[in-house]
């Protein structure tokens, strides 16, 4: 049995239909059975990452966790875990893991959330993921009520990746992939600028979409408007000042999977009909 946290999210949705798929039993935590949608014979469970005690019902007979990072009382989870007989954990992780800096808010709970499960005694992978290409979703409400997109760290080019490249890569981890102990740094396989993933949707969709970017300082404005300032701190830390480099691309999904990552293109074909309902 495998459990996945955040199982309604970009990358568990995808992990739990990729292991429903295979013939794996999976357990999916949710908030709300009632409104999870999820393939036949997926087990929903209720339980709250941040109360470790409400979890015994989610753990009980699982042999390895999906886990998301940066939750409270992360520690006493890893333990009832064990406890339980989990044998591993592939945890959501990210790049600024590897700087290990306690004063941006981002770079903490990723550096804490790997020490708390390296310290756990449970057999481990780390998935460290850069931007993912999901991220793009946040130009649906622009993109309803025009074509011109206004993009934030304008000048950062970033390999983003697609959340099922990330769910194959964990899956594998989960599945016997001999993966135990690994740092896996996962990418696409191009570095774009917001601009030229706004091309690319615009040759999509056949809009004549229009990338407007954004200074340093509109890209704050906005921010704040919708995150606490530690996490608006940490972005600009990572964009801004250049803490944090997301452009290098890493060949592990095609090491890990046999295939090559799908491209930002791809992706957004997956999901033309998400973006062509953001029509004004």
């Amino acid at each position: 049995m495998i459990l996945v946290t955040g199982a309604t999210g970009n990358i568990g949705t995808e992990l739990v239909a990729q292991l429903s798929d295979s013939g794996k039993r999976v357990r999916a935590l949710v908030r709300d059975p009632q409104r999870a949608t999820l393939p036949a014979g997926v087990e929903a469970v209720v339980g709250d990452l941040n109360q470790p005690e409400s979890m015994a019902e989610a753990l009980d007979g699982v042999d390895g966790m999906f886990l998301m990072p940066g939750y409270a009382g992360m520690h006493e989870l890893l333990a009832r875990a064990k406890k339980a007989g989990v044998q591993q954990v592939a945890l959501l992780s990210g790049g600024s893991a590897a700087l290990e800096d306690m004063g941006n808010a981002v770079s903490r709970y990723m550096t804490q959330s790997e020490r708390d499960v390296r310290e756990s005694g449970l057999a481990w992978t780390f998935l460290r993921p850069r931007s993912f290409m999901s991220n793009a979703l946040r130009w649906l409400p622009q993109l309803a009520v025009g074509d011109v997109v206004r993009a934030q760290f304008s000048e950062v080019r970033v390999a983003a990746i697609d959340p099922g490249d990330i769910a194959a890569v964990a899956a594998a981890a989960l599945t016997g992939g001999g993966l135990e102990g690994r740092v896996l740094e996962l990418t696409g396989p191009q570095a774009l600028l917001p601009a030229d993933q706004v091309a690319v949707l615009a040759r999509v969709l056949d809009r004549p979409l229009v990338c407007q970017n954004l200074t340093n300082e509109e890209t704050v404005a906005e921010l704040e408007a919708s995150m606490p300032s530690e996490y608006v701190e940490a972005f600009v830390s990572f964009f801004v000042d250049g803490t944090l480099d997301e452009s290098k691309v890493h060949p592990t999904v095609h090491e890990v999977t046999g295939r090559d990552p799908r491209t930002f293109e791809q992706w957004a074909r997956t999901l033309v009909a998400a973006f062509e309902a953001a029509t004004p």
